[in-house]
């Protein structure tokens, strides 16, 4: 295996269909196993459809991770929680997505209502249908029905001119339930992007550690101290604030397909090498190595 190779031999932070990415299951394993990674977790946002797609297709000579993205709110502002190696079946963690689910499709309701009363769209009943039928719903989807209707040039010129203008109030979860909805179903809590992800404002320091000790007080047992979009700086401090809150170290690209810039595997900015033993997160989690179609 030559460098570029080890690179893109894992990465634990994806998205799919299943909720804001542009790859369909079958799409995503190609792509995966098509650049080299053999350990990895699809982390769809509030939802575990594309998850338990995944585990009825992926070979055996791949290690697949369960693994999901929760987008959360604490006193000291936004956050994500990944969750990885979960329990699917655990009662907490069933009923915390379902949380999460009614809370976006409220959302979806609100910004329709919006869209009608300061614009004069009015979604058709089929394309509504369409959208409350999703378990993670978000912008990115109501903006590319904006476009298929010929309001916008692009999902993101769509969104800029008519969904982020309404102010629909909060739909993340509060942290503390979401950690312990994964913990309870035996899974592994991991703060995504902490100095922020793709678009967001970085964290300064003050507010990077108010944030960390809001989540190491509410049980929070990893870092994503690779990410996409980090310089070598900012990963040598996560990895240090990881070690010293005895943390488990984890890392991702964030790839969302055509919805985002970002390759697979690519778990910094500055083309490193990372090795599967600098990802202390697998050495704790379940793996659910038996998948339906192996036994």
């Amino acid at each position: 295996m030559d460098d570029a190779e080890a690179e893109a031999a894992i990465d634990l932070h994806m998205h799919s269909i299943a909720s804001d990415g542009t790859d369909s299951i079958q799409e995503l394993l190609e792509n995966v196993r098509s650049g080299g990674i053999r350990t990895f977790s699809l982390t769809d946002h509030d939802t575990i459809d594309g998850v338990m797609e995944m585990e009825s297709i992926v070979p055996k000579d791949m290690t697949f991770i369960r693994g999901i993205e929760f987008s959360c709110i604490t006193a000291a502002g936004k956050c994500h929680i990944l969750g990885y190696g979960y329990d699917k079946d655990a009662l907490a963690f069933r009923d915390i997505l379902q949380l999460g689910k009614e809370k976006r499709r409220d959302k979806l309701r609100r910004r329709f209502e919006f869209l009608s009363e300061n614009f004069g769209i009015e979604i058709p009943e089929a394309e509504r249908e369409m959208l409350f039928s999703k378990n993670s719903v978000g912008k990115p989807h109501l903006g590319n029905l904006l476009v298929s209707m010929g309001l916008a040039e692009n999902k993101d010129a769509a969104m800029e001119k008519y969904i982020n203008p309404c102010k629909t109030g909060s739909d993340r979860l509060p942290v503390g339930d979401v950690i312990r909805a994964i913990l309870t179903a035996g899974g592994i809590p991991v703060w995504a992007h902490p100095y922020g992800g793709t678009g967001e404002r970085v964290l300064s320091q003050e507010e990077f550690e108010q944030q960390l000790h809001i989540l190491l007080e509410a049980g929070v047992r990893g870092l994503e101290c690779f990410y996409s979009e980090y310089n070598a700086d900012q990963v040598a401090s996560l990895v240090g604030t990881a070690r010293g809150n005895g943390l488990l170290i984890s890392g991702g690209s964030d790839y969302h397909g055509a919805n985002k810039k970002v390759a697979l595997g690519t778990l910094n900015a500055y083309g490193g090498l990372v090795t599967e033993d600098e990802i202390t997160v697998l050495k704790k989690v379940n793996t659910f190595k038996s998948y339906p179609h192996q036994v």
